[in-house]
């Protein structure tokens, strides 16, 4: 089968072979057989690639997926309280949690102990976050930071931080410096090890090509290592913000007159199941909250991601 292969490609050959006046012997296409298909023409252009664009849905469909899981745990949460399958000493219905609610709202300060207790989150957010972002930035430029300091930290972050409370209430009494410290210690090392490692994994080329046009110290660090380290950074936000909300829930069941935790201490002690469900959805609306205002300043700080980023 071979040979008869062999033979076919140079009877074609020879079929195409022409001698000019000259003696020299040239191959001819036309006048290979018909049954020899002709060799592709290529062509020395670029060609245009065709890039398919991502197919992206509405805004109001992508809300309207958000709401899916949501609205079947809420369905559920009705079904099974309103039956009777869960009693309401366990879990109160959605229309007794409502109307512990509009009591709250209209009978007692609830607006003002969700501000207190956002503020508490908050500061110790912003003290604990920004710590955190100092002593990554350190550890992830110096070498002589990280054999100070890493060895250290990465002790105290396997350490449960909620063991921590006690000892503050006696170092420091009951009062806002304890849960605003505790808090502070919660959301210290997530917002470290993203910023180290963000800024570890920055680009050293890119970093001398920026000593090459004069930055040097601060500036370089500003305009150049913590630009290309953004995306860790908001990222360790991210999770520091969400920490933030555990640690106050933890930091607010002590000892506290003021704030979510206070109703939560004041309806557990009555057994009061309806206003225990109005601060756990509370509390999990922080939570929320505090996650859409990172992605909100991910969007705009980092305005080149939607185009270079895979989704």
């Amino acid at each position: 089968m071979q040979r008869r292969l062999t033979g076919k490609v140079a009877n074609v050959i020879d079929a195409t072979r022409v001698t000019d006046k000259d003696g020299y012997t040239t191959t001819d296409p036309t006048l290979a057989p018909r049954d020899v298909a002709p060799a592709p023409v290529t062509t020395t252009g670029l060609v245009q690639p065709i890039v398919k664009a991502p197919r992206r849905r509405s805004r109001h469909g992508s809300l309207a997926l958000r709401a899916v899981l949501p609205a079947n745990i809420f369905g559920l949460w009705w079904a099974l309280t309103g039956t009777g399958a869960i009693p309401a000493t366990d879990l109160s219905t959605p229309a007794a949690t409502w109307h512990a609610f509009v009591f709250l709202l209209f009978h007692q300060d609830l607006l003002g102990d969700i501000g207190i207790s956002a503020a508490r989150a908050a500061v110790g957010l912003l003290v604990g976050g920004g710590l955190g972002l100092v002593l990554g930035v350190i550890v992830g430029l110096f070498a002589l930071g990280e054999e100070l300091l890493d060895s250290s930290l990465q002790m105290f972050r396997t350490l449960p931080y909620p063991a921590f409370l006690f000892l503050f209430i006696v170092w420091f009494g009951i009062g806002e410096n304890e849960k605003v410290l505790f808090i502070t210690l919660a959301t210290l090392t997530p917002m470290y090890l993203n910023a180290s490692n963000g800024v570890r994994n920055v680009d050293r080329r890119v970093v001398e090509a920026a000593r090459t046009f004069g930055l040097r110290g601060w500036r370089l660090v500003r305009q150049v290592i913590i630009p290309l380290a953004l995306p860790s950074i908001l990222n360790g936000l991210r999770f520091a913000a969400g920490i933030s909300v555990v640690a106050l829930v933890f930091a607010e069941t002590n000892g506290t007159s003021l704030g979510i935790g206070y109703l939560v201490t004041q309806a557990t002690s009555l057994l009061q199941v309806p206003t225990l469900v109005v601060c756990i959805i509370i509390y999990a609306l922080l939570g929320i909250s505090a996650d859409i205002l990172v992605r909100t300043i991910e969007r705009f700080s980092m305005p080149w991601r939607r185009h270079t980023a895979v989704r």
